[in-house]
């Protein structure tokens, strides 16, 4: 027959038992004595009194959260779903369980509102070009949001910007005109380059008459290099001009 000292016996040490817990190296473990907060206990192993003390498990590990994907009207009234990726984490595990309910869902809900405010303030191109400005922006007020429930936000990440269909197309449109606008740019710059080196070469051949001649002598040695059927042969025109002079002279 068991003895009823036996029983109570086993009775403490299973209650005593029950106030070993074990928290893991990515966790703390908030303390409430009867009902007040007490601090922060772990990792390892840690006594909680029974009955007297209780413990609320904190994960202080990064989260990674996605944002909804957010309609946004921007300042020049275009019309946009912006979708975003949310990481923090817990740095101060007792504001974490005392000063808001859930902040996990607390991080989301500004996550979201800040977003389509951010968002709200720019225009498309500063929204498509510019992203890690607007991504820093809304980082920084979402963690001064949240710094009160002891969460640290790391990044804000905006993930997808969905167009309609009709804008998609004029910007097709828009950057098939960028670029045509820069073909010819490029081919004016060429033609700019070449006449100025066109005219350096003749200010030069007209300081050397003997070049000219020599540069007419290269472009015959050229022609005849081809298979043409017909060869035009360049005459210098200093070969003839002393004829020329000639006839002016006879002429007077």
């Amino acid at each position: 027959m068991i003895q009823p000292l036996t029983v109570f016996v086993v009775i403490l040490v299973l209650i005593a038992l029950s106030g070993i817990k074990i928290v893991q190296e990515y966790e703390r473990g908030v303390i409430f004595r009867l009902g007040r907060a007490v601090g922060t206990r772990g990792p390892g192993i840690i006594v909680v009194i029974p009955f007297i003390e209780s413990m609320r498990r904190i994960d202080l590990r990064t989260v990674t959260m996605d944002i909804p994907a957010q309609e946004v009207i921007t300042r020049d009234n275009v019309s946009v779903k912006v979708s975003a990726v949310l990481y923090f984490r817990v740095v101060e595990p007792m504001s974490a369980v005392i000063a808001i309910e859930n902040y996990v869902y607390g991080s989301n809900m500004i996550a979201q509102t800040t977003l389509r405010s951010v968002c709200g303030q720019v225009e498309l191109d500063e929204l498509l070009a510019e992203r890690e400005k607007v991504n820093d922006q809304v980082q920084s007020i979402v963690d001064q949001q949240t710094e009160p429930w002891g969460v640290k936000v790391s990044t804000v990440e905006i993930k997808d910007i969905d167009l309609p269909g009709e804008m998609q197309r004029a910007i097709a449109r828009q950057a098939e005109a960028e670029r045509e606008r820069r073909a010819k740019v490029i081919a004016a710059e060429g033609e700019f380059q070449a006449s100025q080196k066109l005219a350096d070469a003749a200010a030069i051949l007209a300081t050397h008459p003997m070049a000219l001649t020599l540069r007419y002598l290269q472009s015959l040695r050229e022609i005849a290099g081809t298979n043409n059927s017909t060869t035009i042969f360049p005459v210098p025109i200093e070969l003839i001009r002393p004829f020329l002079d000639g006839r002016r002279t006879d002429a007077e």
